[in-house]
């Protein structure tokens, strides 16, 4: 039995273009984001792989690139589910802020602690591990058991929600999540035993 699961991180966002801090804010993706999330269908489709069900979070940028890349492997109607516990990382009061504007109010020591940090929050936000802590039960709870009934699946996302499903797949602790980067665009294609362990792992890259 294929127990296909991938997990692709959404195009550039506008945002990411200006260096800002996101979030649950909700930005578009820019033309190189566009062709990020139809390259990252385009490098599925010449792998091979077709799906049976969707997952992506209740932001608009995450919803866009599975569109795109839906519409690339020619399923636009694909059964998919939108779920708020598959949202980025809350980052709160640094929320629509340049990153160099968070520095020079609260000093760039603490700015690179809340990014980098395991459990730290930032003001009115979420640390790594709260993003953690909301996105894994719904993966064992919902997405899991389809992918090991062999539904092949799709979720896209973002960053630091991807993360945490890494954190588990890739059997990272919480100090090599920190260092873990997901690439936009990127498709991260994972095939799992029986008991969801991962029997492989292969990074395809948008076919720009």
């Amino acid at each position: 039995m294929q127990r296909l699961l991938v997990l692709v991180r959404h195009g550039q966002s506008e945002w990411n273009l200006k260096n800002l801090f996101t979030g649950w804010k909700d930005p578009g993706l820019t033309e190189l984001g566009v062709a990020e999330a139809r390259g990252a269908g385009r490098a599925l489709k010449a792998a091979g792989l077709g799906f049976d069900t969707a997952y992506t979070s209740e932001l608009g940028r995450a919803q866009r690139t599975l569109t795109l890349i839906l519409d690339e492997l020619g399923v636009p109607n694909l059964p998919t589910t939108r779920d708020i516990a598959l949202n980025e990382r809350d980052y709160g009061d640094l929320s629509g802020l340049n990153r160099d504007e968070a520095k020079a109010r609260w000093g760039a020591e603490q700015v690179h602690l809340w990014r980098r940090s395991y459990d730290v929050q930032p003001p009115g936000g979420e640390s790594l591990k709260d993003t953690i802590a909301r996105v894994l039960p719904y993966y064992c709870q919902e997405i899991l058991p389809r992918v090991l009934r062999g539904e092949r699946t799709i979720v896209t996302a973002h960053g630091n929600s991807l993360r945490a499903l890494v954190m588990v797949l890739d059997r990272l602790t919480r100090d090599t999540i920190l260092g873990a980067e997901i690439a936009t665009g990127a498709a991260l294609v994972y095939h799992l035993n029986a008991d969801s362990t991962v029997e492989s792992k292969v990074v395809l890259q948008p076919q720009l």
